[in-house]
């Protein structure tokens, strides 16, 4: 079950985020880097102007005792990242999924399909015509998981933790029917 983060959990949401992000990332990156980027991505300002943007949507994803598993986080307008920008993709006909992470003890749960279906079928029912999201061009696991739903890679672009730059693939997936 998802439910919407309220601005009362933005703690919650921080830990959570601080948890996976650094279980994900860590181990690639040094400790500095590491609470650079919590300091500054992950900040408890930071994720409260993100939970007040008009144009963005953050949510937990419950197991049956109500216990937190992980979260979803969606952007459209001008809250998206500009990393869709490497590609003409219009940008106010597009849906962001910008993060979406479950707790390690979580992984294979179907958590993560159940926040990615989620996600697509919000994009659709609000009339979006793209999908989109980066991944980490090392997590294979990830990638297959959104070929799997018909993404297509389109571009790619740097992303920074610290002073460790990766790279990012940016896919996307067409919505609507074509006639």
């Amino acid at each position: 079950m998802l439910v919407r983060v309220k601005i009362d959990q933005l703690e919650t949401l921080r830990d959570l985020e601080v948890e996976t992000y650094g279980d994900t990332f860590g181990p690639y990156n040094s400790d500095a880097d590491m609470e650079d980027y919590y300091q500054m991505v992950l900040s408890l300002e930071q994720i409260q102007k993100d939970l007040a943007e008009p144009e963005s949507e953050t949510y937990f994803v419950l197991d049956h005792n109500q216990e937190i598993c992980g979260f979803l986080k969606f952007n459209w307008g001008k809250a998206q990242t500009d990393q869709a920008q490497t590609e003409p993709v219009e940008m106010d006909k597009s849906f962001e999924i910008q993060r979406i992470y479950v707790k390690k003890e979580f992984h294979g749960a179907g958590f993560g399909k159940e926040m990615f279906s989620f996600a697509l079928d919000q994009a659709k029912s609000r009339g979006f015509e793209w999908a989109w999201l980066g991944v980490w061009e090392r997590n294979f696991k990830a990638q297959d998981f959104y070929y799997r739903f018909g993404f297509e890679r389109f571009s790619e672009h740097q992303y920074i933790t610290g002073d460790t730059v990766d790279t990012d693939w940016l896919l996307r997936k067409h919505l609507k029917e074509n006639p």
